[in-house]
């Protein structure tokens, strides 16, 4: 009797805990669709954190006060000597880098170093400030924090996707600095004109007489570095033709791209798939770790896109 009542209840908290998590996820994608901030259940699973990583908090990569960063360093065991930048999303208006600990967690958990920096945002700042503090993080990265000289990639999901494609892909903001091996891009928009939107237009202003400066598909080219592009089926705020654009002008050059589409989840469920509550829902987290490890061990490990 004590078995079968044990074995109830343990039925009833599975159920319970996939009710919350349901709902939470829908919360997510709600305010994601409404362009709002969806800090709270960010907040929820950062209190399930227990990946045992070492934290370094509230480095200044620049003498702004979004000009910061911390960092995220695996068990030396587990070390895959390679260091990961995320740039987080938030519609270049918000967000910061705290809430995206059950990122840093989980990725240094899988032995690689994480570094996420804020950035500055609108409306105080609009293109390219942002594009400019992504730079001066990566030159931070690459002069301060790597003289083991390890390979580094780059990971951004929605805005941040933006940043992290656009980061890499136009030269310009990096001219003097090795290229990232590797870039994962999680439900990003690298193609659509962002001068042309209402919501978007007041951020790109300065592109306005050549929005291709904003544009990272228009920067694909021979030189660009393997990427791993992800959306969610259900993605209501990011178009499939964004990642469909920048996977198909990136072939043209000849460059490997692995594009995957996670049935069940949408713009924020793709992130929130790297949090304990969700891992079982897409397997995003394992891919991008298989991608990465691939890309630093050279092309010869990345197949054929099919």
């Amino acid at each position: 009797m004590t078995s079968l009542r044990a074995g109830r209840e343990s039925r009833n908290g599975r159920l319970i805990s996939a009710i919350l998590a349901n709902a939470v996820a829908a919360y997510a994608e709600v305010e994601a669709r409404a362009d709002r901030e969806w800090r709270l259940p960010a907040v929820m699973f950062n209190a399930m954190v227990s990946e045992p990583v070492a934290i370094r908090r509230g480095l200044s990569y620049g003498p702004h006060e979004r000009q910061k960063l911390d960092i995220y360093r695996p068990a030396p065991e587990l070390d895959r000597n390679t260091i990961i930048v995320f740039f987080y999303g938030g519609g270049w208006r918000r967000g910061e880098r705290a809430t995206y600990h059950f990122v840093g967690a989980a990725l240094a958990a899988r032995g690689f170093t994480m570094v996420i920096p804020d950035y500055r945002l609108f409306p105080q700042f609009g293109f390219p400030s942002f594009m400019e503090d992504a730079a001066l993080a990566y030159r931070f990265v690459q002069e301060k924090l790597n003289r083991e000289k390890r390979k580094v990639a780059l990971m951004g999901h929605s805005a941040g996707a933006h940043i992290a494609t656009l980061l890499t892909l136009d030269r310009r903001y990096l001219a003097d600095l090795p290229p990232p091996i590797a870039v994962v891009g999680l439900a990003g928009p690298y193609s659509f004109d962002p001068t042309t939107f209402p919501r978007t237009r007041p951020i790109f202003r300065a592109a306005a007489s050549n929005p291709d400066e904003a544009r990272p598909a228009a920067f694909a080219s021979a030189v660009s570095p393997p990427m791993f592009l992800a959306r969610g089926v259900r993605d209501r705020v990011v178009g499939a033709a964004n990642a469909e654009d920048l996977t198909r002008a990136l072939r043209s050059h000849g460059v490997f791209v692995e594009n995957r589409l996670y049935a069940g989840i949408g713009h924020a469920g793709l992130i929130l798939s790297f949090a304990r509550p969700f891992r079982g829902r897409a397997s995003a987290l394992a891919d991008c770790v298989d991608f990465i490890q691939r890309a630093t061990c050279g092309r010869k490990k990345l197949t054929a896109p099919g």
